[in-house]
């Protein structure tokens, strides 16, 4: 009977262990590519190295080493896992807008959520955006990048349900430049500055939408009047 319950024993622990190191090893990624989001923004891509990202960690290059040949596959895993929180994040964001919704709290809506993801996450734009990025990484961004376009033409469809597709297309391009524009001072910026700089980026977008939604959408009673 003692000899069954130790052989028990024996197997549970044989097969906790390799789910252990498991366990330690998704840490270690995680304090890996924490790090490595630290780095890329401080410094950006391109001047960062392994050295630094490991110093960030607080482990030696070795022990990078074990989970990421170079900087190159940690940056694309940083980016795989960002886009993948990013798709899910912009999926509630530009969701189809009831008619009565007023245009300043559409656009309010999606601006802050955006603007929220950005700052949390601004290893993003400093990935994103770098003048010399992964293949992969640029790949990935593109087909994100046509996906948002798509769903900002849905969004945009919801309340001009009259626009030629041509029109659409043109007035999401303007959206999302306008909004990365806005973006990169939002970013630059913190506390009160920052939450201006928020504003501005929402009135540009509020006044340049409202003469093609027009009275479509709700009008709050401040831009009634303002108008």
């Amino acid at each position: 009977m003692s000899a069954n319950r130790d052989k028990d024993d024996q197997v549970h622990q044989e097969k906790e262990q390799p789910r252990r190191r498991q366990a330690r090893g998704e840490r270690r990624i995680a304090q890996l590519l924490e790090a490595a989001a630290t780095v890329f923004t401080t410094t950006g891509y391109t001047a960062a190295s392994t050295n630094a990202i490991a110093r960030e960690a607080g482990v030696s290059p070795g022990t990078l080493y074990q989970f990421f040949p170079n900087k190159e596959a940690i940056a694309i895993e940083l980016g795989d896992r960002l886009i993948h929180e990013m798709r899910e994040m912009y999926g509630e964001a530009l969701a189809p807008v009831d008619p009565a919704t007023p245009l300043e709290e559409a656009v309010a809506s999606a601006v802050d959520r955006f603007i929220a993801f950005n700052c949390a996450h601004p290893a993003f734009f400093a990935l994103m955006h770098g003048p010399d990025i992964p293949g992969r990484m640029a790949e990935e961004h593109d087909a994100l990048h046509a996906t948002l376009l798509s769903r900002i033409e849905g969004l945009l469809s919801s309340f001009l349900p009259d626009a030629a597709p041509a029109d659409l297309a043109r007035t999401a391009h303007m959206c999302l430049g306008l909004y990365k524009a806005g973006l990169e001072l939002v970013l630059a910026h913190e506390g009160a500055e920052r939450d201006a700089y928020v504003q501005e980026l929402k009135h540009v977008l509020i006044r340049y939408l409202d003469p093609l939604v027009g009275d479509r959408l709700g009008r709050t009673e401040a831009a009634r009047t303002a108008t």
